[in-house]
């Protein structure tokens, strides 16, 4: 639903028909003026996909996709859910959300949440609860790469600042009770109901064999979003003349994983609180795990940018080194 009067509305399409085709030139003219730049920067976003993204996240897109086209993600979290169940008031899948959420990093929470939604393990207000909290920086990621490229020596204390400022929002979340009683209009999304009993248990080998193909056309679509994010950073090669500071903080807003590459160990408080966002490229790859569901990025983003704002806070009141 848009939220300008029908009666300009008309004008306001044309608008963003004419900035998208303006945005469009551009690039290309981009793209034909600096032709080695471009390579480069297509390369470095191939190259991270590749060595970055494909052995981290696609073991785990297989696995989860196994387990949970074989029902066993309840049996999977029986020990952690009373738990999780106690703090949050979840399902047993929704304990699984969280948990492989918070372990196997962006955007494998998404991923999760739009496969146990659409085979209805999930409810709608549950799905778009957790992913609201559940899609974020891995911590084998955060521990073997964010880390030593910013050349932090202590790492408890923004390991905790990480992780649990959306563990602690998500309690909140739970617990608001305007989120919990059913107001559709709330999350952007149709309700769905939740039944367990429609649930179909696959054989072990279609279901590895259905998880193998998800997997990979996941993780290959991971990719053209890697590749055409770094493409963008060539935007400001033409103004070279700007604050050091701008082109930085556009690198981290457009693609985390190369701004984190560019910025180094010159802005790590830039980084730190760049990294609950992760950038349009990974909203834009969440995006590409929930768009055959009913939930809307919009929220999302919104809640992303709420728990940006108060990771800010915290590292603009105490600074840990």
């Amino acid at each position: 639903m848009s939220c300008f009067p029908k009666t300009l509305q008309p004008a306001v399409n044309r608008f963003f028909v004419l900035l998208y085709t303006a945005l469009a030139l551009y690039l290309t003219f981009l793209l034909l003026r600096f032709p080695a730049l471009s390579l480069e920067y297509a390369k470095t976003g191939l190259m991270l996909w590749f060595t970055k993204m494909v052995p981290v996240l696609l073991p785990f897109m297989i696995l989860s996709g196994i387990m949970i086209r074989m029902n066993l993600t309840e049996r999977f979290v029986g020990l952690i859910h009373p738990l999780l169940h106690g703090l949050y008031g979840v399902s047993k899948n929704g304990s699984y959300v969280i948990l492989m959420g918070f372990l196997c990093g962006f955007p494998m929470g998404a991923r999760i949440i739009g496969e146990l939604l659409e085979t209805d393990k999930l409810s709608g207000r549950e799905s778009a609860l957790l992913l609201y909290f559940c899609n974020n920086i891995g911590p084998i990621y955060f521990l073997s790469y964010v880390i030593p490229t910013l050349g932090l020596k202590k790492t408890l204390v923004p390991f905790c600042i990480m992780y649990g400022v959306p563990l602690l929002y998500g309690l909140i979340l739970f617990r608001m009770p305007h989120l919990t009683k059913g107001d559709k209009k709330a999350y952007g999304f149709l309700a769905l109901s939740h039944s367990q009993d429609k649930a179909v248990t696959m054989p072990l080998l279609s279901a590895v064999d259905s998880s193998v193909s998800s997997g990979l056309f996941g993780i290959a679509k991971l990719g053209g979003y890697m590749v055409f994010f770094n493409l963008l950073n060539i935007c400001f090669v033409p103004f070279s003349d700007l604050p050091p500071f701008l082109p930085k903080l556009y690198n981290c807003i457009l693609e985390i994983t190369s701004g984190i590459d560019r910025v180094g160990q010159s802005m790590p408080y830039l980084v730190l609180i760049m990294l609950p966002f992760g950038g349009f490229s990974c909203i834009a790859q969440t995006y590409s795990m929930i768009c055959h569901t009913n939930l809307s990025i919009r929220p999302y983003l919104l809640h992303k940018l709420a728990q940006t704002g108060l990771t800010a806070l915290i590292y603009l009141l105490w600074h840990p080194f």
